[in-house]
């Protein structure tokens, strides 16, 4: 497995998300601006529930930008225990311990981009090869660490 492939992956599905919620920042707020000049006072209520919505998007927006930011700090090389940057084949599945991002498709194979917080990655965490681990009450084991 090629983890700086997948990391390449994981780096241009984080790009296109912070696009998309710059994008819907930028439309929200036009949005506003218009209500603002053509509503008057009398839509205080509907224009403080769309700058919440913004509130909103800038928090997803600096989450994303934060774990895009923390990839520059991957280890892609091999690891001997699970952790960080590491990507482990399970009998149950792959995933490559990274940022929160769900499932990405690299030559065929699903691999679960999970965050290092995730119960998942917690209890995998430490192990090595051949190790066997609990997750919600069902015992998996590593087959193989990158």
């Amino acid at each position: 497995m090629n983890k700086s492939e997948i990391l390449q992956i994981i780096q241009k599905k984080l790009s296109e998300k912070i696009d998309n919620l710059e994008r819907l920042i930028d439309e929200t707020r036009a949005s506003n601006n218009e209500t603002k000049s053509s509503m008057g006072d009398k839509y205080e209520t509907s224009r403080e529930m769309v700058q919440q919505e913004i509130n909103n998007l800038q928090i997803q927006l600096n989450e994303n930008l934060r774990a895009k930011n923390s990839l520059k700090l991957m280890n892609i090389n091999a690891h001997q225990i699970v952790g960080l940057g590491s990507l482990v084949k399970t009998d149950k599945g792959l995933f490559y311990i990274a940022v929160s991002l769900g499932e990405i498709i690299f030559n065929d194979d699903k691999i679960f981009v999970i965050s290092t917080e995730s119960p998942l990655a917690k209890a995998m965490s430490g192990k090595s090869q051949n190790a066997e681990f609990s997750f919600n009450n069902n015992k998996q084991q590593i087959v193989k660490i990158w």
